[in-house]
């Protein structure tokens, strides 16, 4: 069995550590990462130059390639390789709208009535979103139609402080065509703890993973601007401490009837399909939906998988997905990042990786947007490197992980709170007091 996987970063690097011996291993990334280098014969390569994606894979004989990223989702990837016999874990350029179009996503939870739905509208006009922000009298989320690399979304009350900036950020969209389309979706303002359940689908079954929490605030206290993840943790039981599992079975159903419509609507999805929940007191409400694995909460259900990868990337490719068994366990994972991300990083900074000293510590290391030249690795812009560990208790996992940290050199940073008792036990409270 030859696989390709698509993609540079984490959530890569952890996708090729599951396949690990169980197949031949081969990779395309933009940049030279470090984890994923050492374990396959890659090439470096734009994920999205879809010719030259095709051209490797049929040079190199895959059967199979797992595509990381949203962006070649978009532009059609599956359906290129397709077209040359190599089965994909990953879903079309139609299925992927789920998470590239936010208003087809909104739309068929309208046309299907599914539940679990927020209060929205789709806007192409300054004068129409004035109006319906004014009328709607509640704070409301801006978000760009397309793909923005999870930092396009812009909440009233937090990165907006009142209405006119509200509406002055969807102009904004519209006039720049933000994500490439000159509209914006505007929705009601969910309250309550987001979480993530992640699944494995293979075109009709849907196999759910352990749930996850994300932080996606830059600092401590869910403090600064928005990035694409801060970290994660999981818990033992599949759940999280503010999370029931009637809340966690309604969010699988709403996995179950979506996965049911896109079959009705464009064709079958087979691939990882990510739901981003808001858990409030009418129980858990959709926020979003992401066509592949969650970066960096891939990381935390892959260190827990107990079934081999290959076998159920084969089984979603053969639409005959069996299941997924799970360690129980608790996972935290913390991102390493550069001083001044999101947006004011410097990058080509040489960041010093004791990867001896972190396993010894209890952790693994999965390289993200980092670039390796002659021996030493070097910092982008974005996220550099995620540091997970395993625990009884995700106390336990929590403490492995922060000690690691120390054994991480350079112009860097991380949030020092994910995974810990205090915040957990804020999550927890938040949620009881919706409730009451």
């Amino acid at each position: 069995m030859r696989i390709l996987v698509v993609g540079t970063g984490a959530r890569e690097h952890a996708i090729c550590k599951a396949i690990g011996g169980n197949a031949e291993l081969y990779s395309i990334m933009s940049n030279k990462n470090p984890g994923i280098a050492r374990i396959s014969k890659y090439q470096i390569g734009s994920e999205n130059d879809l010719e030259g994606v095709k051209k490797f894979a049929e040079e190199n004989k895959i059967d199979i390639a797992v595509i990381g990223p949203e962006a070649p989702l978009e532009k059609g990837i599956v359906d290129a390789l397709e077209k040359i016999g190599v089965g994909c874990v990953g879903p079309t350029m139609e299925a992927a709208k789920i998470e590239t179009d936010k208003v087809f996503m909104r739309n068929l939870f309208e046309n299907y009535k599914i539940d679990g739905s927020l209060v929205y509208k789709v806007f192409d006009n300054y004068d129409d979103i004035s109006d319906f922000i004014d009328d709607f009298g509640k704070d409301v989320v801006i978000k760009p139609v397309g793909l923005t690399g999870g930092k396009g979304v812009k909440i009233m009350g937090e990165q907006l402080k009142d209405v006119e900036e509200a509406k002055k950020y969807s102009k904004e969209i519209i006039d720049t065509k933000m994500s490439g389309y000159a509209s914006v979706v505007i929705e009601e303002r969910a309250l309550g703890e987001e979480f993530t359940v992640q699944a494995f689908v293979d075109g009709k079954n849907i196999v759910p993973m352990p749930a996850v929490q994300d932080h996606p605030y830059a600092f401590d206290d869910d403090k600064g601007p928005i990035t694409g993840g801060m970290g994660s943790y999981s818990d033992k039981n599949g759940l999280l401490p503010f999370l029931d599992k009637e809340s966690y079975d309604q969010s699988v159903k709403i996995m179950e009837d979506t996965v049911k419509a896109i079959n009705m609507e464009v064709g079958p999805y087979r691939g990882f399909l990510y739901g981003q929940f808001m858990l409030g007191a009418d129980g858990p409400k959709l926020i979003e939906y992401n066509a592949r694995f969650g970066d960096p909460e891939a990381m935390n259900v892959l260190e827990l998988l107990k079934t081999n990868f290959v076998d159920i990337c084969e089984g979603i490719v053969d639409g005959n997905l069996k299941g997924a068994e799970f360690r129980d366990k608790a996972t935290v994972c913390k991102y390493i990042v550069p001083n001044g991300y999101p947006g004011n990083a410097v990058p080509n900074q040489v960041i010093d990786v004791d990867e001896k000293r972190i396993n010894e510590a209890g952790a693994q290391v999965y390289y993200a947007a980092v670039n390796e030249k002659d021996g030493k690795i070097y910092s982008s812009s974005s996220r550099a490197l995620g540091l997970v560990s395993v625990g009884e208790t995700i106390d336990e996992a929590e403490k492995l992980c922060e000690n690691a940290t120390k054994y991480v050199k350079g112009d860097i940073y991380h949030r020092r709170d994910v995974g810990t008792a205090d915040l957990i036990q804020k999550r927890v409270k938040h949620v009881e007091d919706l409730k009451k």
